[in-house]
This record gives structure tokens, sequence and C-alpha cells, in this order.
């Protein structure tokens, strides 16, 4: 289907919520772990297919702040499958650089090191930048930021009427990359889940059912060629964007 895909207008991030391990495993009469391992192997295909399509930024929806509330022994298995998806071979094969963002502090010791050397050990890699939203969530992002810069306003580096979209922007974690133009969720549901809400203000959003165990590359063409299908106005009409084209 790549034949049917524009590449000249190719999105330059895509943000992924990868939903639907659990259920995908349940219908095959296996534990949540099983799927949440099938789901690596996707984050593997995704992120080679992405690399070759161009796309600059791909950001995954790993692990919320609200999933520390799941049972203790998927919560464990989770950690440990973050542990042991990091390897060299997908970022250093596909030329891709890897970053984190999220409430690193929460995670156990072992998982935050290797999250870092991973970071340091891919930081020269240039061909796209695979970012993991783990331990994660938008509100906790957007309070975070809201601290810094209170506390940069008591410091007086900076004034309360100096406040902007830039400024706030410039706080979040994601602070590094571009906002998403494409905004894709697995698994059926139709809902954003408190993940990247400054970010997508003018994402494209793709839902579809499919698992994300079976989110394939035929899936991200699908989803990538609803994304330019679409004409992005960005608050103008319709007739000022053709003018400009």
């Amino acid at each position: 289907m790549t034949e049917n895909i524009d590449m000249q207008r190719i999105p330059q991030h895509i943000a992924i919520i990868m939903d639907g391990n659990g259920r995908w495993a349940a219908k095959q009469n296996k534990e949540r772990s099983y799927g949440h391992q099938a789901g690596v192997d996707t984050v593997r295909r995704i992120t080679s297919e992405c690399t070759r399509l161009g796309v600059k930024y791909l950001t995954l929806y790993t692990f919320s702040t609200e999933n520390w509330n799941r049972p203790a022994d998927e919560v464990a298995a989770l950690m440990g499958l973050v542990l042991t998806s990091l390897e060299d071979e997908i970022f250093m094969k596909n030329n891709v650089r890897f970053r984190v963002i999220g409430d690193i502090n929460r995670l156990p010791e072992a998982v935050a090191t290797k999250l870092h050397e991973t970071e340091e050990h891919t930081a020269a890699n240039s061909a796209m930048t695979m970012v993991v939203a783990l331990s994660y969530s938008s509100k906790w992002e957007i309070t975070n930021a809201t601290r810094k810069i209170a506390s940069k306003v008591e410091q007086g580096l900076i004034k309360a009427d100096e406040i902007t979209e830039e400024t706030i922007s410039e706080h979040l974690e994601t602070a590094f990359m571009p906002d998403p133009d494409l905004l894709i969720r697995t698994g059926g549901e139709v809902r954003i889940s408190n993940y990247l809400l400054w970010q997508i203000a003018y994402a494209e959003l793709y839902f579809c059912d499919t698992y994300w165990p079976d989110f394939n590359e035929e899936e991200l063409h699908k989803a990538i060629g609803s994304y330019q299908a679409r004409q992005r106005r960005f608050g103008k009409t319709e007739a000022q964007v053709e003018a400009n084209e």
C-alpha cells in the first residue's frame, strides 16, 4: 500500500497510543504479559517502517501515571519488559535516537539507569527520534511545567505578563521536538487518555479497532493515508488554505 502514500507529505511526527495488548492476549487465553511482549514486536516493526518512510519523530505511549494503579505483578512485568526491550539493534540498525519523557523518578532504579544509558548510546543517531512516554500523563506534565514557570516568576527571571504559549511549550517534557502531526490510537477505544493534551491541539486523530499486537505496516499506511486525505487548516478557512497552496 506504500504506492498509495504521497512520500512528499509524510507526517513528521506520529504519536501512538498503543492500546489492546491485554485484550489481544485474553482472546488467545493468554496472560496479559503475553500481549505486552507481542506489543514490543510491533514496536520494532513500526519503528523500522516509520524510519523507512521518513518520519522524524515517533512518540509511543508506553506506561501512564495511572498505570501504576494496575496489579503489582503486571506493573513488575511491564517494567521488566522495558529493560529487555531496549535493545541496541532496533536503534543502531535503523539509525534511531532514543528519548524518554515522563516522571522517571517513579521508575525502578535499574529501569531508569537503562533508559539513561540508551539515550546516551543513541544520541548521535539521526534518521528518526523514537520517544517513549513512560510514567507519563499530560496533566502531570502541565502541572510540572507550571511549577517551573512559577518558580522563575518568583525568582524574577520572568514576569507573569510575559508568559506566552511558547513559554509553556518550552517547559514541557516535549520541548525538544515539534508537536505531533498525526495521533493514532489502536484497540477500538476513542479517547485521548491524558496523552499529549497540549501538543495535539491541531494534530489529526486516527482511531482503529486493530489491537496493537496486530498493528502492522499496512495499518500504519492506512493511518497515514487518512492523514494525507485531510486538509489541515489550523483555524483558517478552506479557501485561505487553498490560496496558499
